[in-house]
């Protein structure tokens, strides 16, 4: 079994090589993984990832970085990074400190049991959690709430980095969100094949203050309420999958 693992990165040289370290230890642990691939995609940081990043991946071969002319947003980074990817398993991966690679294993279970073709990793099933904002809770909250009408999925957690996919599922979507968006678009985007089996797993979680470097902010809830919307009552199966992709038919 190979697996991508897409990092989006924007002005995280603070964590980035930490990051990195913690993804590799636990990558080289999992015994089914046989072979894996890092793809970075640096979003035009104005500080100084991109030249952290080159050295650290010089002379590597498992690592593919690959960075953006413009500064375009999480789900641009994420859509280039999953073009580029190769692997049976599609896993994202925050290029922070707030999501632990230690959960891989229970993440990618699932798929490799055959079990799941889509796998959440739940910030809000029980399991250890920095203790921080009340409306960013209440907004996540909410936001799944709003989702998983529209999908008639029972998520606890839409908005999670973590989100590992069979690789010809998410290859085959077509993602079109620049920002935060991506995370409500590629939910309903999935929900819409026929057959899909979709597990959801507990996490750890270390939330960033915004004097940490957090950087989703209101307005990043205002288009998610409207990508919703869009993807789940505006959007056809036709338009969310490539063409020929009938896996489930």
């Amino acid at each position: 079994m190979k697996l991508s693992i897409i990092i989006p990165v924007f002005n995280e040289e603070k964590t980035i090589n930490s990051i990195l370290d913690l993804v590799e230890d636990e990558l080289l642990k999992i015994s089914f993984i046989q072979k894996f691939e890092i793809i970075i995609i640096d979003d035009a940081s104005s500080d100084n990832s991109m030249e952290v990043l080159q050295q650290r991946t010089r002379h590597k071969s498992h690592f593919t970085l690959l960075s953006l002319k413009h500064n375009m947003g999480k789900g641009a980074a994420i859509r280039t990074g999953i073009a580029q990817s190769t692997g049976d398993i599609v896993l994202i991966q925050d290029a922070d400190l707030e999501y632990d690679p230690k959960d891989y294993e229970r993440l990618l279970g699932p798929l490799v049991d055959g079990k799941a073709d889509v796998v959440f990793g739940s910030r809000f099933k029980g399991e250890i959690s920095r203790v921080l904002y009340f409306w960013h809770f209440m907004g996540n909250r909410f936001l799944t709430f709003l989702s998983n009408m529209c999908t008639n999925l029972n998520l606890t957690d839409m908005e999670t980095c973590y989100k590992a996919f069979r690789g010809e599922i998410i290859r085959n979507m077509t993602l079109v969100s620049n920002r935060f968006g991506i995370e409500p678009e590629m939910t309903a985007k999935i929900s819409k094949l026929k057959g899909i089996r979709i597990y959801e797993v507990p996490i750890s979680y270390f939330g960033r203050t915004y004097a940490e470097g957090k950087k989703i902010n209101w307005k990043d809830g205002i288009s998610a309420i409207w990508s919703i919307i869009k993807f789940n009552l505006l959007t056809t199966r036709e338009e969310s999958f490539a063409k020929d992709f009938r896996m489930f038919e």
